[in-house]
């Protein structure tokens, strides 16, 4: 794992701490006749799921090489993008003071997707077995003191929220009974800031 993907991912995650994970669908997993038709169902349904990102992925993939494409038309030298869709800038700060990569940014921005879920997985660093097991603790607290919608954290530590491109949380943390909750758990991941009142 690079260390700039390590770094974006802890920025990102910990903010939003551990309102979590997989919110997988299990639901047809219970007892009772049929469990044949329920098994076949739930394949099914992870197969779909499978295509759907790789359908995602290809698409970001192929956006990439027409925004690298563009920015070749407009006098720049740059590589094709790897099979995930990263391009390997080389020195980014001296691409970045060049005024023709700023114009040729905004005239080829349009080519440009989110990066899918899929590939926002794969670059995940790995957690240890006890960082995945401060999120789960942290989870459960949230939940348990005024937060019941905070998803679980998964078996990786991570959540499907971690991984969206929206910027929507599932609940909200400026809420008095989320401020609440945030003092309540914060020693478990070792955060003494004080998140201040709540609104509401």
């Amino acid at each position: 794992m690079k260390a700039c993907a390590r770094r974006r991912f802890a920025a990102r995650v910990w903010p939003a701490v551990v309102v979590s994970v997989v919110a997988l669908g299990l639901g047809g997993c219970g007892g009772g006749g049929g469990g044949g038709a329920e098994v076949a169902s739930a394949g099914d349904g992870k197969a779909k799921a499978s295509k759907t990102a790789q359908g995602e992925v290809a698409r970001y993939v192929e956006g990439q090489r027409r925004f690298v494409r563009c920015l070749r038309e407009e006098g720049l030298d740059v590589p094709d993008p790897d099979a995930k869709g990263h391009i390997d800038y080389g020195d980014a700060r001296e691409l970045k003071a060049d005024p023709k990569f700023t114009r040729a940014q905004v005239k080829c921005e349009e080519f440009l997707l989110p990066v899918p879920e899929e590939l926002e997985r794969q670059e995940a660093p790995k957690l240890s077995a006890k960082e995945i097991a401060t999120r789960k603790r942290y989870a459960k607290c949230m939940q348990e003191n005024g937060v019941p919608e905070a998803p679980d954290v998964g078996d990786d530590g991570y959540s499907d929220q971690d991984f969206e491109n929206d910027g929507k949380m599932k609940w909200d943390p400026t809420s008095a009974r989320a401020k609440r909750a945030i003092r309540i758990c914060a020693p478990i991941i070792g955060d003494p800031v004080d998140p201040g009142k709540g609104k509401g």
